[in-house]
């Protein structure tokens, strides 16, 4: 037996890089795992298929705030609740402050902040009867302030971590714990899209900050996800815990 077995795990970004590894480590531990990402996402069916079996593929539109919670909120109900809620799910766009648009602006707060609260808000109604549930939402080590080019992105994981410390007070007279993970530079192929050729420089850079000499996996995320989700936790809330090899 799994240290999940028997929940059901809703998992947003679930065809990312950190998304596949949580996908499959929680699958492994034996958690009926719902896995969202766009609704419009290539083979992404094959994809989750080829991670674990009976992972169920939910296509979710996280711009539509309104069409997001009540989707979650009708997949909660249809499958008697969920247990476990991963916000993973974020877009980030890597450039100077004054060439982003109002409207990139609003969509990486929609999707990387706004979206976290309602599904929290769509699935939290049965934990809520329940009594219990775990809840973990993806910050960043970017809040350490010491990037630069990525304004949006950093303003809406500092509205997650918001997120964090004031539901996990609402919701902590449920018996429900809200907590967060700040992952450091995580190894990924959107390093090539994001630096292209300066991309030895940047992982050399990575690797001068950080305290511990190796880079970030996805599946060092998934581990400590998997804890804040399993019984290994039930008396932790409110906690932002760091992955980042000691920034």
């Amino acid at each position: 037996m799994g240290q999940l077995a028997g929940k059901i795990a809703l998992i947003t970004g679930a065809l990312g890089t950190i998304g596949q590894a949580l996908v499959q480590r929680f699958a492994a531990e034996g958690a009926r795992v719902i896995a969202a990402d766009r609704p419009d996402a290539a083979d992404a069916e094959a994809t989750l298929a080829n991670l674990a079996d009976g992972v169920r593929y939910f296509g979710c539109d996280l711009n539509d705030l309104a069409g997001t919670e009540a989707a979650a909120a009708a997949l909660a109900e249809e499958v008697g609740g969920i247990d476990i809620l991963v916000n993973n799910a974020a877009t980030v766009v890597n450039k100077g402050h004054e060439a982003f648009s109002i409207a990139e602006y609003e969509e990486e707060i929609r999707v990387n902040s706004s979206a976290a609260f309602v599904l929290i808000r769509a699935v939290s109604h049965r934990m809520k009867e329940r009594r219990q549930g775990k809840i973990v939402c993806m910050t960043s080590a970017t809040l350490n302030g010491h990037w630069e080019g990525f304004v949006p992105y950093v303003a809406s994981k500092g509205a997650v971590y918001g997120l964090i410390k004031s539901m996990s007070r609402e919701l902590g007279h449920y018996g429900i714990n809200v907590n967060g993970i700040s992952p450091g530079a995580v190894v990924s192929d959107a390093e090539g899209r994001h630096f292209g050729e300066r991309r030895d420089a940047y992982h050399n850079w990575i690797l001068d900050r950080q305290s511990l000499k190796r880079r970030i996996e996805p599946a060092d995320i998934a581990n400590l996800a998997l804890f804040l989700s399993s019984a290994e936790s039930d008396l932790i809330t409110g906690q932002d815990i760091h992955c980042d090899g000691g920034w």
